[in-house]
């Protein structure tokens, strides 16, 4: 499941798909659909399989009717449907943040704004965003403006550069990080320490997904400590472009296993 078209700040999403789906095919036979197509086309395969299939908030409708029918016919669907990081909106930042979490502070209403550190400018984003979909940067004066109960608010955090974790099912396969925080996507191989992986493996344990590919981001902030961003487990972008070429081959060997383990029920 894939929209081929989608792009976003120039990167061309649809060549890694094409790229995972010519190795795909040396194991199985396989189909591309756009999401909206999903639910017409799902019953005649063993697993579906979601990638850059966009931001769901651009087809809310289409993307319920496809969980609901899945959910529904037991459909095999990786990464699975449980996940309760992205895939079930925002919500969860709140949640790891109040259960003591490494996670950029966050909060979900004026009231509580006393829990963050104090800062001159807020990032303000909506609980169903996704690639950046209405976040906005406010002043302190500026979020009294603000509307409805469905947004998250988070201090701006001065940090050193974002490092993204990218495991399939619960192994780690590689990390890539942004060395200029002004330019979140070029990005480059990054050496994970042992105490990054930990880091990561903690969202990826808490989480609870056994077979699907999630990518962890974080910010090493001014202290180097690492805090949690994001934690994409729906569709997540994997930048197979930045990666040494054995290192992309051997992303889709490990998710060609994890697409034959959910088919045969193990």
């Amino acid at each position: 499941m894939t929209d081929l078209a989608y792009s976003a700040r120039g990167r061309r999403y649809c060549d890694e798909d094409i790229f995972l789906s010519s190795r795909l095919r040396d194991s199985f036979d396989i189909a591309l659909c756009h999401p909206q197509d999903a639910v017409a086309l799902m019953d005649d395969f063993d697993v579906v399989l979601v990638r850059n299939s966009g931001p769901v908030i651009h087809y809310s409708e289409d993307y319920a009717a496809f969980v609901r029918h899945a959910r529904a016919t037991g459909a095999k669907v990786l990464t699975e449907l449980s996940g309760k990081a992205d895939m079930a909106g925002k919500q969860y930042l709140l949640d790891l943040f109040d259960q003591g979490y490494p996670v950029t502070p966050t909060v979900g209403s004026l009231g509580d704004l006393d829990r963050l550190p104090p800062v001159e400018e807020y990032v303000v984003k909506p609980k169903l965003g996704a690639d950046s979909v209405g976040l906005r940067f406010l002043m302190h004066d500026e979020l009294a403006t603000l509307e409805g109960d469905e947004l998250l608010i988070q201090p701006r955090i001065d940090f050193l550069y974002e490092v993204s974790f990218y495991f399939i099912d619960h192994d780690f396969h590689y990390a890539l990080n942004a060395p200029d925080p002004a330019r979140r996507w070029e990005l480059q191989p990054y050496q994970a320490s042992a105490e990054d992986l930990a880091f990561a493996r903690a969202f990826i344990e808490w989480n609870s997904i056994d077979h699907g590919i999630q990518r962890v981001d974080a910010c090493r902030t001014r202290k180097g400590d690492l805090l949690l961003v994001e934690l994409e487990d729906l569709n997540p972008y994997l930048s197979l472009d930045r990666l040494d070429p054995e290192v992309a081959e051997s992303f889709a060997r490990g998710l060609a296993k994890s697409v034959q383990t959910l088919a045969d029920g193990t």
